[in-house]
């Protein structure tokens, strides 16, 4: 199954997508968050084959992020070897774990917030992961496909100087207003047999920056989740992103870094496709 939220920020609605058509999912729940994907999905997919749900169209065009706001976002740093190659880091020898405020989350067309006085801002293209079930102290990897409902596209937004130059935690990098569009759609485990074996691109003005494969992750989608549960509870709802391939500004020779007016679009095989436009805070509605 694929779910989303459709319409205007804070009030989006919670909807199944078939085939290019969206279902309204109100007589079912009120939104994508942990209640509905610790419990909801089977109903929703019973009243869908039923057909018991209504064809609605998205408000105004919009397409929010697909889950509702969850307790946490956790993050994995440096988890494709070419990504750390191209940093100057080294591999590493367990995940690098960082938070990332969860108030980031918008929509995958939303435009994004350069900071004001950023010159580092820079793109990441992660597979998602999200949490169905809850998970502590897993036994082993094998454990977590468990506790996994689905997986989204997320663009990890970060503000180098801010994550490595100011002292720290990477947090502060990672933090900023709209950093984290996520969608179109939360894909259910069920319909990616292989984690691990997706294709990972990014775009930025159309100058291809990114390809990648989660296959080259240096941890997987497994172990992330069973190493996570030795030092946290995962909820219902919560977002894991699990790293990105080279080809960010910060490994790049001229470090173009992103600036007001730049488009990036990214996209994983079978997850859907995003389109953002960075904009200076400035220009933004309520700055």
């Amino acid at each position: 199954m694929r779910f989303g939220r459709i319409g205007a920020p804070g009030s989006e609605i919670p909807a199944l997508w078939d085939d290019g058509r969206w279902f309204d999912l109100r007589k079912i729940t009120d939104d994508i968050d942990g209640a509905f994907l610790a419990a909801g999905v089977d109903t929703a997919r019973t009243h869908f084959r039923n057909g018991d749900l209504r064809e609605i169209q998205p408000p105004g065009g919009r397409i929010g992020a697909p889950i509702g706001p969850p307790s946490k976002i956790i993050c994995i740093g440096v988890n494709y070897a070419d990504h750390a190659a191209e940093s100057g880091m080294a591999t590493p020898e367990e995940p690098v774990v960082f938070m990332k405020d969860p108030g980031t989350i918008v929509g995958p067309h939303d435009d994004v917030l350069i900071p004001p006085g950023s010159t580092k801002t820079d793109w990441e293209v992660e597979l998602g992961v999200v949490i169905g079930a809850e998970a502590r102290y897993l036994a082993s990897p094998d454990h977590a496909a468990d506790v996994i409902v689905g997986y989204v596209l997320s663009h990890d937004v970060s503000e180098r100087e801010y994550q490595l130059e100011r002292g720290g935690q990477w947090d502060k990098g990672k933090s900023c207003d709209t950093f984290n569009p996520l969608g179109p759609v939360l894909v259910t485990h069920d319909e990616v047999p292989d984690p691990q074996a997706l294709g990972l691109r990014l775009w930025v003005n159309g100058s291809e920056r990114q390809n990648g494969s989660t296959s080259q992750m240096v941890f997987g989608v497994n172990h992330i989740v069973w190493y996570l549960s030795q030092f946290m509870v995962l909820r219902p709802g919560d977002l894991i992103n699990t790293g990105t391939p080279a080809g960010v500004a910060l490994g790049l020779p001229d470090q173009p870094y992103l600036r007001a007016g730049d488009v990036v679009e990214l996209e994983i095989e079978g997850l859907g496709r995003a389109r953002n436009v960075f904009i200076d805070t400035k220009f933004a509605r309520n700055a």
